[in-house]
């Protein structure tokens, strides 16, 4: 079975959550299917295996989880990228919209070092209001994100396309159409 049949056949997927029309894309039952997760980690750490990557980033929460594995799989440091005020050292912060209001997100100012090539990692791109602003993020205390990585893009929404409008490279393992 190719790779993307059995990584699709290995998320469930929850229809009109969290609101009517919405198909939401549940990794839980990846992360708990061993050989499908370690199979997922793999594939998004293998185009950066012997290159020089410093930090991975994730936002949380399912960021954490397969940043983590992502990070320790480069040998690379990990830096979460945070809901405001969950963060106990001085931070950066960046506003960004959601469809109902604005929110904002954080990671620690001594995180990453001016120049340090980062790899920002996620589940799922969207419209990619999060991670633009991840990004934003990043490069404002000076890092070189070298990449976007993430299992599943929802093409529809445009969100990858949005981060490479900001020049950097998107890695995405499969798609769903929809929202």
């Amino acid at each position: 079975m190719p790779f993307a049949t059995s990584l699709k056949d290995a998320i469930r997927t929850i229809p009109d959550y969290p609101k009517p029309g919405i198909m939401f894309r549940d990794i839980t039952t990846l992360l708990g299917d061993a050989r499908a997760f370690r199979r997922t980690v793999d594939e998004l750490v293998q185009p950066y295996a012997g290159t020089k990557i410093d930090k991975i980033a994730g936002i949380e929460a399912r960021g954490f989880i397969l940043g983590g594995a992502v990070a320790h799989q480069l040998s690379a440091g990990f830096v979460p990228i945070r809901k405001k005020g969950k963060l106990p050292h001085t931070v950066v912060s960046v506003a960004y919209s959601l469809e109902y209001g604005l929110d904002e997100m954080e990671m620690h100012e001594d995180a990453v070092a001016p120049g340090e090539r980062v790899i920002l990692v996620d589940d799922l791109i969207a419209t990619g209001g999060t991670a633009t602003a991840a990004v934003e993020l990043l490069r404002r205390i000076g890092a070189e994100v070298a990449a976007c990585v993430f299992v599943i893009d929802l093409p529809d929404l445009g969100g990858a396309d949005r981060l490479r409008a900001l020049d950097v490279p998107v890695r995405t393992l499969i798609s769903f159409e929809g929202h």
